[in-house]
């Protein structure tokens, strides 16, 4: 009888032996899925984006960013975008941006500096002297440039407009090297949406000194009409802007230390600079302005 109970026992104890470890190995592989879906269910990563029309030239250059929130003070990362190289990875031609800063300062400056000509300065109607006989030089009005108080040969006349056109292509150079430079200075970031939790301005001082950012700040979006949290927060402070992604452009950037582009807005602005660099008739760009050029 104690021969067949041992018997039993070597028989039966490795088996629960085994069940027991194979069904804690079970448990263990299920909790780690588990975490593991959750882990990235929390942290969506928006990697890479699918350029199906205009391909980057060259893959190497990528640049990725990582996705900030902007719900609450502290930094979050909740994803990662992939730029498009040919609009965030350029050439920093700082030439040509240096000629858009100022086509931009000069092409809307009207000048009203305005000085008189001999006809409009009052008096010196009369002949000074006669033509001959005194031996001095001949004149005909005192109010001739060659008097003191006579009028001016050659001054401004206003209004002067000093509005030009740079060249259609230095404009998008312009852009892309100017994202390029931001990019790659780390004044370059990317938020999820604009929606704040609250009308404060405070909360906004506190984000930007917490993350860095600033002194001034640019914030963009796709939609050119911004949330009522983030428009009454931004209102009271004079070194953050809003601005719609259509009106972004060169001096914008530099004069604001950081710019923060939102993903609709990066979307967006990749798809208007792609399309402009690639488009068919860019040669008809390259001609002289015209009032109805798009």
């Amino acid at each position: 009888m104690l021969n067949l109970l041992n018997k039993t026992k070597c028989i039966l104890i490795p088996n629960l032996r085994k069940t027991a470890s194979r069904a804690t190995h079970d448990v263990v592989k299920e909790s780690s899925s588990e975490v593991a879906v959750s882990s990235t269910a929390t942290t969506p990563l928006i990697l890479p984006q699918n350029w199906p029309q205009y391909e980057p030239m060259n893959r190497a250059v990528s640049r990725q960013v990582w996705i900030e929130n902007i719900d609450d003070v502290p930094e979050r990362k909740v994803g990662i975008i992939e730029l498009h190289p040919d609009v965030f990875a350029t050439q920093p031609r700082v030439d040509v941006i240096q000629e858009n800063i100022e086509w931009q300062r000069k092409y809307r400056y009207v000048s009203f500096a305005h000085t008189k000509t001999r006809a409009e300065v009052r008096g010196g109607g009369r002949k000074p002297w006669p033509q001959k006989g005194m031996g001095r030089a001949r004149h005909g009005s005192i109010r001739s440039p060659l008097f003191r108080g006579g009028g001016v040969a050659h001054g401004p006349r206003s209004p002067t407009t000093h509005f030009y056109m740079l060249p259609f292509y230095k404009r998008v150079m312009g852009l892309t090297a100017t994202l390029s430079v931001k990019l790659a200075q780390d004044d370059l970031h990317v938020i999820d949406t604009v929606d704040v939790p609250t009308q404060d301005p405070q909360f906004i001082k506190e984000l930007i000194k917490e993350r860095n950012w600033g002194p001034s700040v640019l914030i963009v979006d796709r939609d050119d009409i911004f949330p009522e949290n983030i428009s009454y927060a931004t209102d009271a402070l004079s070194y953050v802007n809003l601005m719609p992604s259509y009106g972004l452009n060169t001096y914008s950037m530099l004069k604001h230390d950081t710019l923060v582009l939102t993903v609709n807005a990066v979307k967006h602005i990749e798809e208007r600079l792609l399309y402009q660099l690639h488009r068919t008739d860019a040669i008809k760009k390259q001609g002289k302005f015209k009032l109805d050029q798009v």
